[in-house]
């Protein structure tokens, strides 16, 4: 969780009754950024990159990492909820909300419950819809490091990689990752990743302007999920990357972030 000259800091807040770890760097408009199943992987590229034109806020999800669990928090929806009074409570007003993965299912559930919270909404390869075609990984069939691994398309040729998911992870990043595989095994279990409730709640989303990004070989969550969310918000654009799996804020970064920017920007 290291740069050359760091430009974010660390910090633990007291907000919607939980105590939690957040990070928080860079300048202009707030940008909320949801992190995935397995936690918050330390400030990499594309952060630096997004951080040049927006003022990220990457909180550590209750129950992850060392931000300890709220046992009122059931499910996907439940953090949802808790989410949505935490921003109050941070007082960053509407605000620009990303999320990965489980953190793009979250994001896309805090959405659809205050869809004017938010000025405009990345999805990044999220779980949360069943794929018409095709299955969701499960993630719980293999150890942690193993399914970080499948998650990208060609770790030799992805540069973060060792970073997110060294050879030898030290004790402190494995715990980490157990601890994050068992509150997201609690929270999206049955069914597993997806809520089937979704896709018709997604239509709350038509004055949102709405980003999905997807890796075109993505082995965790097809693409075919990916369409099933663009069908379901309206004017919502889909954006595929060629030759990348389900992380493509790690595998593509350049590509990734020009995506993310302009539309940011526009």
């Amino acid at each position: 969780m290291t740069t050359t000259a760091k430009s974010w800091t660390q910090e633990s807040i007291e907000v919607a009754g939980a105590n939690i770890q957040v990070v928080k760097g860079g300048s202009g408009d707030p940008l909320l950024l949801l992190h995935g199943e397995m936690g918050y992987h330390g400030w990499l590229r594309h952060h630096e990159a997004l951080a040049r034109n927006n003022t990220l806020h990457i909180p550590t999800h209750p129950g992850f990492g060392a931000s300890p669990r709220l046992d009122w928090i059931m499910n996907i929806r439940d953090l949802a909820g808790w989410y949505l009074e935490a921003i109050d409570d941070i007082g960053i007003g509407q605000v620009n909300l990303m999320g990965s993965s489980l953190g793009g299912w979250l994001a896309a559930e805090m959405a659809t419950m205050a869809p004017d919270m938010f000025k405009k909404l990345v999805l990044v390869a999220p779980a949360g819809v069943r794929p018409p075609t095709g299955e969701i990984f499960d993630m719980f069939l293999v150890v942690a490091k193993e399914y970080i691994t499948e998650c990208v398309l060609d770790p030799a040729s992805t540069p973060e990689f060792e970073q997110v998911c060294p050879e030898e992870p030290s004790p402190e990043l494995a715990e980490s990752w157990e601890v994050s595989r068992e509150e997201a095994c609690r929270l999206s279990w049955r069914p597993y990743m997806h809520y089937l409730a979704l896709p018709n709640l997604l239509s709350r989303l038509k004055r949102l302007p709405t980003l999905i990004v997807w890796g075109r070989e993505d082995p965790i969550i097809p693409l075919s999920a990916g369409e099933r969310y663009n069908e379901s918000i309206p004017g919502s654009r889909l954006e595929v990357i060629d030759g990348c799996g389900h992380m493509p804020e790690i595998e593509k970064t350049d590509e990734f972030v020009r995506i993310v920017q302009g539309f940011l920007s526009e």
